[in-house]
């Protein structure tokens, strides 16, 4: 009976061993980090904090080896981030999405705020050609924290 106890716990101990060394396992590829970023306010000062964070994000985990998913989700006053008629920032937007590889960044701009501007100036709101228009910016950062995405807010 102990041979047998004995022999099972060495099964058990090579199983487990095995486990880990086996190619394609998840320890052995390289995380990917997932970062969302809030822009809510119309300060250029801000909108440059946030980006300034993205490229030191991008540099770091591309140092590692490593990948980033990083989006920025603009609404209320914030989505003159992404306008493209007003945006302070606009080359930056670009530089940065352009040069991610092979990491991605992704502009969100809030469709609700879009609305509510476009009735108050009259007309539509142009928005970068980097971004896409989500329904709504709060739900979208809901979404990806619920998708286990880290979530900041300057």
């Amino acid at each position: 009976m102990r041979n047998l106890a004995r022999l099972l716990a060495v099964a058990a101990a090579l199983a487990v061993g095995m486990a880990f060394a086996t190619p394609g396992h998840a320890e052995d590829k390289a995380k990917t980090h997932r970062i969302a970023f809030q822009i809510d306010q119309n300060d250029p000062a801000l909108m440059n904090l946030v980006l300034n964070n993205v490229s030191n994000i991008l540099e770091y985990y591309h140092s590692k080896g490593e990948e980033a998913q990083v989006e920025i989700v603009a609404y209320g006053p914030g989505l003159n981030m992404l306008r493209d008629d007003k945006s302070p920032v606009k080359a930056r937007l670009k530089s940065i999405q352009s040069g991610s590889f092979p990491s991605k960044v992704a502009y969100s701009a809030c469709g609700n705020t879009m609305k509510n501007m476009e009735k108050m100036e009259g007309h539509p709101i142009p928005i970068v050609p980097e971004a896409k228009v989500v329904t709504a910016g709060v739900v979208r950062l809901t979404e990806l924290q619920e998708a286990g995405w880290t979530y900041i807010r300057p």
